[in-house]
């Protein structure tokens, strides 16, 4: 028994091993080696050269936080800022630049961090990376030991997964369905306020979708549940990943069918019908809440056109 137990155990280590080495090797080669395979006695030596030199975009992630210089993503070398390119993950990339993810934990000193909302004026693409870096931070950071076994996870670096080192079961980031939908009746549109919006803004409805539920009969339990109303004529609108901490936003536009506006305040601060003429702060550009908004305005201002 004694020596299967033992066969066993150096099997799963040898695994491991050719597992993370292969990986490694592969992210080497495709991100970090820029030399011939001739050279194989200077190979590792350049390797490790030219790596630091290698221009990347870098996510430090923390938590809910991106380290940024100026409000920008830092765009550079790891040796220019001094990173741990043995911990860097490529995630994405952008500009035809790989985009990096290393956690804010692997670094040593203090950086000046930011919240995603305050970077959604860089591209849709780079804010889409950056969004994934957060999310497989918030991944390592939440998944450190196995739900199925308790044994301790470590990163797969294939699969972008947090792995057990004790029955192998893979978990990856965990994704939280929402919906969000924006409401017409005829000339005016639904707006919300939340309590944690403390600058006045108002939004459109959002809400989790929930086990055995169409996203179709979500949207209309959410809006029935948060402002008291009946809605028809729901349709898709589009989507986006919203890394708070791993939502996934799923985008309706609804029509008003029945009902009056009575607010579930436990949820809400307001909601109101709006006329494009006379509205509140908004959802700021960039996010999903902010192009309903604009889409729907539209439709009530295209419709109000005179028909030839």
């Amino acid at each position: 028994m004694r020596r299967v137990a033992l066969r066993r155990y150096n099997s799963l280590s040898l695994l491991e091993f050719i597992e993370l080495n292969l990986e490694r090797y592969k992210f080497w080669y495709e991100f970090r080696l820029p030399v011939k395979w001739g050279n194989c006695k200077k190979r590792g030596r350049n390797m490790l050269k030219n790596s630091d030199t290698k221009i990347a975009y870098w996510c430090v992630v923390s938590g809910s936080e991106i380290w940024t210089i100026n409000g920008e993503l830092p765009l550079g070398s790891a040796g220019e800022y001094s990173l741990p390119l043995e911990k860097a993950v490529v995630v994405d990339s952008c500009d035809g630049y790989p985009v990096m993810w290393v956690n804010d934990a692997d670094l040593d000193g203090e950086r000046e961090m930011t919240s995603l909302r305050e970077l959604l004026h860089l591209k849709p693409e780079l804010f889409l990376a950056i969004s994934k870096a957060l999310q497989y931070g918030h991944m390592s950071q939440t998944l450190r030991f196995c739900p199925q076994c308790g044994g301790r996870n470590y990163l797969n670096h294939n699969q972008l997964a947090m792995q057990c080192s004790e029955c192998r079961t893979l978990h990856y980031p965990r994704i939280f369905p929402c919906i969000i939908v924006a409401v017409r009746n005829q000339d005016k549109i639904l707006l919300a306020q939340h309590p944690r919006h403390r600058n006045g803004m108002y939004t459109v409805i959002a809400g989790f979708l929930e086990v055995g539920e169409t996203l179709e009969q979500c949207v209309a339990r959410e809006i029935l549940e948060e402002t008291g109303i009946h809605v028809k004529n729901i349709h898709y609108f589009g989507s986006q990943p919203w890394a708070f901490p791993s939502s996934m936003m799923m985008g309706f536009v609804a029509e008003y069918d029945s009902g009056t506006i009575k607010p579930d305040y436990s949820e809400l601060s307001d909601a109101q019908w709006f006329l494009a003429s006379a509205l509140p702060p908004v959802a700021p550009e960039g996010t999903i809440a902010r192009a309903l908004i604009e889409h729907t305005l539209s439709e009530i201002e295209k419709d109000s056109l005179p028909h030839c």
